[in-house]
């Protein structure tokens, strides 16, 4: 059965890339959402195998979703996605359970082996 990977950011661009590397290498079923908000929500009803999140965004960043999902489902594979300078948020990510993080702009090669390896 093939994997269930939900993306989280509000740029549609970015979650295209994610979601098109995800499925040139056979990573998964790709299903996406725009804002934290969303994520909890379609978290609840999907129950994804991974969920690729950015960590800023409108209505709920990626770290008060990630507290939210983590709380109701302890065993949620999340990665967080942050640009360059945001070290704070990735420590703190980190702290609430994520279980790792990619810098942006990131490299399809980091996507595939950071999935690859939380899902093998």
């Amino acid at each position: 059965m093939a994997n269930k990977i939900l993306v989280v950011d509000d740029a549609a661009f970015m979650r295209m890339m994610i979601k098109d590397t995800l499925i040139k290498n056979n990573l998964g079923e790709v299903e996406e959402a725009s804002d934290g908000a969303q994520a909890v929500a379609k978290y609840a009803e999907l129950q994804p195998d991974l969920v690729i999140m950015d960590i800023t965004m409108p209505n709920k960043d990626g770290l008060e979703a990630l507290k939210e999902i983590k709380a109701s489902y302890p065993g949620a594979n999340v990665v967080m996605c942050s640009a360059m300078g945001q070290e704070a948020m990735v420590v703190e990510a980190i702290k609430l359970g994520a279980k790792d993080f990619i810098v942006k702009p990131f490299k399809p090669d980091r996507i595939i082996k950071t999935v690859t390896d939380i899902l093998k």
